[in-house]
């Protein structure tokens, strides 16, 4: 059973938080102000979601005033960084962040605290490079729509092939199960499937015509876990979900100004326990939801806060480099797994925020954990 965010003495607390956050226009979470973290839902209530970090130019990685200070500073000098994110991935204690506007992706080096830009040469430069998906051997998968490929790249950032046809390929979405390729169409509005060391084309789905409920009109993101693979239609405000074999399964939001409701969904993950993630560009927030479709809890918010998140396009789940966020983590928050969030406008790029619970507070009451 997938574990739920809900418990039952809070959750009329938080329903109504979130209805009255929704009708205010923002969704942002308070702040434990006496000791400045940001946790989601607000003290008293045992929190689950922790704002971390942002990372948004080298100085967030290596130290100096970072992208939040030199707002408040007033500071706009020419630092590296990026400059309008789309995809996000995290590997190796390396966070990396496509950048469509800086034609590459940036990577933010924890380990190293160091900071660089990858923009590729000769065959392999890009154009406007859109998502990233980083494989378990370090290869990576970048969709360039203005290229109409997909960009492969090994562990050292080497370029070493591109996927796909002009005129038959607008990729936006990618991810990677086993030895197969899945990349979302903007051109053909379907799913193609390939061979992910030769690009060959197995399958697409679903079929050119299909209507709605598995009609998918402008598939942006997507991502696969157990078997499944959701789709974020931006246009018609769902999650379609099918088989990782092209089949049908069900639909997940619909259009609407009401919690669990969508207007530009587009960024989605999956947790370990089939939760899903959907990063919503009008509402500006992410919303989570059980594998069922039943919303759990949302976080995020417009605004010029180091939590916010503006326009967010993208959202991914981490469970192997916790050990690198503990350390913005309240001293009693114990963290499961991060999440990454990417915003195309505001102070903060990629925001980080970590699941867990705090020590010495009653977590019994939730149905499921």
């Amino acid at each position: 059973m997938a574990r739920e965010i809900i418990w039952r003495k809070t959750i009329p607390i938080l329903m109504g938080t979130a209805i009255a956050l929704y009708l205010a226009g923002c969704a942002t979470g308070p702040a434990d102000e006496e000791k400045g973290y940001l946790f989601y839902p607000s003290l008293p209530n045992p929190p689950y979601i922790q704002y971390l970090a942002t990372f948004s130019n080298e100085n967030d990685v290596k130290g100096g005033v970072g992208s939040f200070g030199k707002f408040i500073l007033g500071g706009e000098a020419n630092i590296p960084g990026v400059e309008k994110p789309y995809g996000t991935a995290l590997y190796d204690g390396k966070i990396y962040v496509v950048d469509a506007r800086g034609g590459g992706y940036a990577i933010f080096d924890l380990k190293a605290q160091d900071f660089r830009f990858v923009r590729g040469s000769g065959g392999g430069v890009m154009k406007k490079p859109i998502n990233i998906v980083i494989d378990s051997d370090g290869s990576k998968y970048i969709t360039d729509t203005l290229r109409q490929q997909v960009l492969v790249y090994d562990r050292e950032d080497n370029y070493l092939q591109a996927f796909g046809e002009e005129g038959e390929l607008k990729p936006s979405g990618v991810a990677v199960a086993g030895d197969r390729l899945f990349v979302s169409n903007l051109l053909k509005q379907n799913i193609h499937v390939l061979d992910k060391r030769s690009g060959e084309l197995l399958f697409k789905f679903p079929p050119e015509g299909a209507k709605d409920p598995e009609h998918i009109g402008h598939p942006t993101n997507l991502t696969v876990s157990d078997g499944h693979i959701f789709v974020t239609d931006t246009t018609g405000a769902k999650v379609v979900k099918f088989t990782t074999s092209g089949e049908y399964v069900a639909t997940i939001g619909r259009m609407g100004t009401n919690i669990g409701e969508f207007a530009r969904p587009k960024g989605l993950a999956v947790d370990r326990a089939g939760n899903l993630y959907v990063a919503d560009a009008a509402f500006e927030n992410v919303q989570i939801f059980t594998e069922e479709g039943k919303l759990l809890l949302f976080f995020g918010g417009p605004g010029y806060e180091r939590e916010n998140i503006n326009l967010p396009t993208a959202v991914a789940v981490d469970y192997d480099n916790v050990e690198y966020f503990q350390q913005y983590a309240a001293p009693d928050f114990n963290l499961e797994y991060v999440i990454l969030v990417a915003s195309q406008f505001g102070v903060s790029k990629v925001n980080v925020y970590g699941f867990g619970k705090m020590a010495n507070m009653d977590y019994s009451t939730p149905e499921s954990l």
